[in-house]
């Protein structure tokens, strides 16, 4: 550049001003959790290792179609008792709707309904979770409910309703005997083969 046109620069420039530095954050790596965060970690470890309710609340379970016709027994159960619970033969001793409830109101539904069920000796429940066909995910609850009825270990059995009980909206189940009224059967048992054999 000659001096006649860095003379000129110089003099055009003569007024302006370096530009202050900037407030942007530099991004760093991620610092360590605060007390604060690690305490409310462990409070909500805490909070779930609280709950009774083993039944889980997974983001996905094995879908369900609205109409499918559903059904197990677990281990144990016979097929003859298996195939009283599939027709409707036994009495309902208690009954569920989930129409309109959320999932997380579902699970605990669901939980102390066969808590109480096999805490008062109560055998054969129905459950009504609909097909959900209106619904954004057709039978996302029925979907559930088959989830929790395996997870659960006070359930033998279950399978689709009769029509007249709901059908494919609903379910039978089978609720394992409680100790004690495993003890009152067996004790009939032996009584009336006591008398069989007349003593």
């Amino acid at each position: 550049m000659a001096d006649h046109d860095l003379d000129l620069f110089r003099s055009e420039m003569g007024d302006v001003k370096p530009l202050a530095p900037d407030n942007r954050v530099t991004a760093r790596a991620q610092s360590a959790p605060s007390p604060a965060q690690l305490a409310r970690r462990e409070a909500a470890v805490r909070e779930r290792l609280k709950d009774p309710n083993p039944l889980t609340l997974p983001e996905q379970v094995a879908e369900i179609g609205p109409h499918d016709i559903v059904g197990h027994r677990k281990n144990g159960v016979q097929e003859g008792v298996y195939r009283k619970l599939r027709l409707g033969k036994y009495e309902i001793q208690a009954k569920l709707d989930l129409h309109r409830i959320t999932l997380t109101d579902g699970r605990k539904l669901v939980h102390d309904l066969l808590t109480e069920a096999h805490q008062r000796g109560l055998r054969t429940l129905l459950i009504t979770h609909g097909k959900g066909l209106h619904s954004p995910q057709p039978a996302r609850m029925k979907s559930y409910v088959m989830h929790w009825l395996a997870e659960s270990d006070l359930v033998l059995a279950w399978h689709s309703a009769r029509p007249e009980h709901g059908g494919a909206g609903a379910t039978y189940v089978l609720v394992r005997k409680s100790t004690e009224a495993s003890l009152r059967t067996r004790e009939v048992y032996a009584e009336r083969s006591r008398r069989q054999r007349g003593g």
